[in-house]
């Protein structure tokens, strides 16, 4: 639309640049009443509802959100680790409405010998999404008919997103060029472990320091009694003269007594007798120059702008 000055058509107000996403308000009512006995729990969290089915009654409960209440997308599927529950892990399924504008969350529990169901059946994006949480993880998936790690490299033992992975293992990885391809190998370190000490440099350490032994036997410096002050000008570096210098004002004195330069006032305007320089004179009025004696060409030419008929 075009908004000239003479419009006074009003523009319709923006009150957040994001997408307004639909109200909650009794969405979690219809959706467990839907999913019936499959429910184990549900809450709603961060402006979210997320609502826990049975492992075994996952890819029902997915069918049934997608095909009667338009959940139509697989976002994401994550996990999570909880090492002290009796099953571990927590997978995550995020689901979109694109016709209503709305995301749940659906999760069901694990362990490590529990396979999940796959729902490669109800999205094949979903392929993916499940080969990351079991290289993650260690989750398996029954019905995946591919598997694979998807993230760590061939041969990789463990699964890094569990809490329980070490930080430091006992093989590295490596491409060797003799043999042309990833070869594993016990771990080198090429310096000795160091453990740094960060200690405050306000609080300093609670112990004695490398090179600081002698320090405590060093005899205390004597607190000052007075402070020392200069008896005559001669300490100071100065002389009567300086300080006569000194005195002088920087300017004449301005018509209401004060001295200019000295914080406060203008300076008097003196005449010093001397033109203030002028204008430059026209370079129009001044004479050609001579002709070169040792007969070269000037450029005059080629500054000059052509003229009408292409000459210059």
């Amino acid at each position: 639309m075009r908004f000239g000055m003479g419009d006074r058509r009003l523009m319709a107000s923006v009150l957040h640049s994001a997408p307004r996403y639909a109200s909650n308000e009794g969405v979690r009512d219809t959706l467990i009443a839907a999913l019936g006995d499959m429910v184990l729990d549900s809450r709603e969290d961060h402006g979210e509802i997320a609502i826990g089915v049975k492992r075994e009654a996952i890819e029902d409960a997915l069918r049934l959100l997608r095909d009667e209440h338009d959940y139509q997308q697989l976002m994401e599927i994550a996990g999570v680790d909880f090492p002290a529950r009796a099953e571990r892990f927590e997978v995550v399924y995020m689901l979109l409405s694109l016709t209503r504008n709305h995301r749940i969350r659906v999760m069901v529990h694990a362990a490590e010998d529990t396979p999940v169901p796959t729902v490669t059946t109800l999205w094949p994006n979903a392929g993916w999404l499940e080969r990351e949480v079991f290289d993650m993880y260690g989750v398996l998936f029954a019905g995946n008919t591919d598997l694979r790690r998807i993230l760590t490299d061939y041969g990789f033992e463990g699964h890094p997103f569990r809490k329980d992975f070490p930080l430091t293992g006992y093989n590295e990885v490596r491409y060797s060029e003799e043999e042309k391809r990833v070869v594993y190998e016990p771990v080198e370190l090429p310096q000795d472990f160091r453990s740094f000490d960060f200690m405050s440099p306000w609080e300093g350490a609670d112990y004695i320091l490398p090179g600081d032994e002698k320090a405590a036997a060093a005899p205390a410096t004597p607190p000052v009694v007075e402070a020392k002050t200069t008896d005559s000008p001669a300490q100071t570096g100065s002389s009567a003269k300086t300080d006569a210098k000194a005195a002088e004002p920087v300017a004449p004195a301005a018509p209401s007594g004060t001295v200019a330069g000295q914080g406060q006032g203008d300076p008097v305007q003196v005449k010093t007798g001397i033109d203030e320089p002028g204008a430059p004179e026209p370079t129009e009025d001044r004479p050609g120059r001579p002709a070169r004696a040792d007969g070269t060409k000037d450029t005059g030419g080629a500054t000059q702008t052509e003229k009408p008929g292409g000459r210059a």
